[in-house]
């Protein structure tokens, strides 16, 4: 079986990774993707055991903080269906779902936030969809190469 490797954005102050170290078990399902691009990789790419650098965006100092594994694969996304959700989306029928999720465990906080400025700086990133303008996915693919790479840097 081929490993996949990801990185899936959050802004920590909706979802950060000090709240996942305090779930149960430190799984969660990853809710709330609305952007179909980014749901066609989690609904049809994403498989169980990928590994996936959990991103803080939106922040002071964004940046990789941790990494996650997919511990479930994709399923409807319950949220979509609740509208007291900020995720509601009345277009998505449980009978038809237009949005997934898949479930994470957290594997381990990084060291230190290797940060989107060193990563945009690293000549050997340059193909990583999250240093290219005008990419703005909540989840992106990471070439093994660029995996490795960046955690020899932590």
């Amino acid at each position: 079986m081929v490993q996949n490797f990801w990185l899936m954005k959050s802004e920590p102050e909706t979802f950060g990774l000090d709240k996942l170290v305090t779930l149960p078990d430190q799984t969660t399902m990853w809710d709330g993707v609305r952007n179909y691009q980014a749901r066609n990789m989690l609904r049809d790419d994403m498989r169980c055991g990928d590994l996936a650098f959990f991103y803080h965006s939106n922040c002071r100092v964004p940046g990789i903080v941790g990494i996650v594994k997919i511990v479930r694969e994709a399923y409807p996304d319950p949220t979509a269906h609740r509208p007291e959700s900020p995720n509601y989306d009345p277009a998505s029928k449980p009978e038809n779902p237009r949005w997934y999720v898949v479930e994470v465990k957290l594997v381990r906080a990084l060291t230190r936030t290797i940060t989107l400025t060193e990563l945009k700086a690293d000549p050997l990133l340059e193909d990583m969809a999250l240093v290219r303008r005008g990419n703005r996915l909540s989840i992106m693919p990471v070439s093994a190469a660029q995996w490795q790479h960046i955690l020899a840097s932590e």
